[in-house]
Parts: structure tokens; sequence; C-alpha cells
């Protein structure tokens, strides 16, 4: 069977309540090393630490440029938490190539894909072979504790989506695209290695629900609050932080729309939670609202900042 980031456990065909409760629990498990976070590695990283990240996941990213996005995400993962354990000696520039070419590879036999080494290697450059190839995907194996199946914040997506309560399926659909869309750019973002997958889920869904719903924002924050999973803290300094990356291509999702789903039609059939009061204050204000707009109380480049205050009243 296919390995489904959004099903991780073999057991759990679809998500239902009583598998949330694991899903928290294991989170932690399929996270780097805290000696990987941004603050430690303030104090500890060289710029070859750093650069060496950045230029593997470039490779990541380009041998597995011909298969779904969702399998370069899983190759990641498993490359930051290789990385978090594993020291790299530097003057061997092969050893990221080779690094990234077995994280794509372990990643493709989770996703249960026919493939050869040479669908990955079509560039020239460094050639190793299947023997030489394979005792790294065995350190990287090691290092992960043979956990291949990432708990990621696509595991959690579905579960906070359903405290939103939507009326109308589209709009869920809708706002899980964008969320999609903020995970995959935040992956790259050293700054959120130190928060659990199911915060920054939690964040790319605040931070998309901004973009697409603004006036109901407000109540997401505190449907996502009140979840007893949820770290407050955490919440808060993850937002702020997504809120930069999720900042550009805010556009793309609401091109998917049906045409039929103008701003109005989006705006009426919101979530069952809103009161009748703010849904009429909606369609007052709906017919000017295009892309982007200016909101009470946030900043007026459509960011948003979650301040302590928001978060401690939910």
């Amino acid at each position: 069977m296919e390995f489904d980031l959004e099903n991780p456990l073999p057991t759990f065909q679809d998500l239902h309540f009583d598998s949330v409760p694991s899903l928290f629990r294991i989170e932690s498990d399929h996270m780097p090393s805290h000696t990987y976070s941004p603050s430690f590695l303030q104090l500890q990283a060289t710029d070859f630490d750093i650069s060496f990240r950045r230029e593997t996941i470039s490779l990541i990213l380009h041998f597995s440029h011909n298969f779904d996005t969702f399998l370069s995400y899983l190759a990641v993962n498993y490359l930051d938490r290789f990385l978090s354990t594993q020291s790299i000696m530097e003057g061997k520039p092969w050893v990221l190539r080779l690094l990234a070419i077995s994280c794509v590879s372990l990643a493709l036999k989770m996703r249960r894909r026919e493939f050869s080494i040479t669908d990955i290697l079509q560039d020239g450059g460094f050639i190793f072979d299947a023997q030489t190839i394979h005792r790294m995907e065995f350190l990287i194996l090691g290092a992960l504790k043979w956990r291949m199946r990432s708990i990621t914040p696509f595991s959690f997506i579905n579960f906070f989506i359903s405290l939103f309560k939507f009326k109308d399926p589209p709009l869920g659909q809708a706002l899980k695209a964008r969320a999609t869309e903020i995970i995959f750019k935040a992956q790259h973002d050293m700054k959120l290695l130190e928060f659990k997958p199911s915060i920054i889920a939690a964040s790319a869904l605040l931070s998309a629900s901004h973009e697409l719903f603004p006036l109901q924002f407000p109540s997401f924050i505190k449907a996502i609050s009140n979840c007893s999973y949820v770290n407050k803290n955490k919440l808060f300094s993850c937002c702020n932080v997504m809120q930069e990356i999720a900042m550009e291509g805010y556009e793309s999702v609401l091109d998917m729309l049906p045409s039929s789903s103008t701003p109005v039609t989006v705006f009426h059939q919101l979530c069952s939670s809103s009161d009748s009061q703010e849904t009429n204050t909606t369609a007052k204000l709906e017919g000017g609202m295009k892309r982007k707009k200016i909101i009470s109380g946030f900043r007026n480049d459509n960011r948003f900042q979650l301040s302590h205050t928001q978060i401690q009243q939910c």
C-alpha cells in the first residue's frame, strides 16, 4: 500500500477521532533532534552546516521533480532528521549528492513507486552504484530508528479543518489547498524546525483562513486555540513566523475555486458556527473584496500579527 502522508499509520484508513490522540502523542518521534532547532543552531551551526542543508534540499527537489511534491517533502523530512543526529565532514561535495539521492530513493520506496536509480540520476555528475546508495540508505534508516512513516503537518490538516465546521465542502477544500501550499513552502525555512507538525499545520490553516476568509478568522483562531492538543504559546510563535513565509502566491488558490464561487457566494456559505449578524455584515462588505483587503486590527499588507492577548482570550 502506498504511504499516505495524510494517513501515516497503517491502521488508520481514515482519520477518525479515536486515532487523533495517537498522532499527537507520537509526532515528536518524527521531528529532528532538539539540537537542530534554530536557537541551538544560532550558537553551534557553521556556514557549512546551513549551506549543506540548503544545497542538499535543492538537490532533493531536482532529483524528485518528476514525482509528486509529497515525495520531496518526505525526502526533506528524512534529511532533517538525519542531519540532526549526524555530523557531516567538510571537503566532500559528493556526500550531499549521495545523501540527497538516498533520501529520494527511500521516499520513493515508501510511496511504493516502481523506479530505478536511473530515474533519479538523469543529470550526469557523480554516479553512484546501487551498493553505495544502499549503504547510505541504511545509515539514514539507523539515524531515523527505522521510523519511515513520518508524521508530518499533512497528518493533522483534516482534523483541524473539521473544527471549523464548514457547511460547504468546497470551502474546506479551498482552505486545505492553500494551507498545503504554505506547508510546502515553509519546509525550507529553518525557523520552523523547532515546531511540532501539528503546530505547523494549525498555523498554516490560520494563515490560509486569514487570506481566504478574513472576517471569520477570529472564530478560526478560537476553534484551534480551544483544542486541548494545541500549545497556545507555540501556536502564537509559529503563526507569526508562518505569515512571513505565506505572503507570496496567495492568489493561486482563489483561481482553483469554481467560477460560481465568487467572494459573495463563498462568504455566504462559511462556517455553521458563524452567527447571523456576522453573515449579514459579510454580505455587505463582500462586493468590493477581490484579492486583498485591509482588516481592522491586522497589518495592512494582508499579514496578521497574532498576539498573546488574542490567544489567551480564546
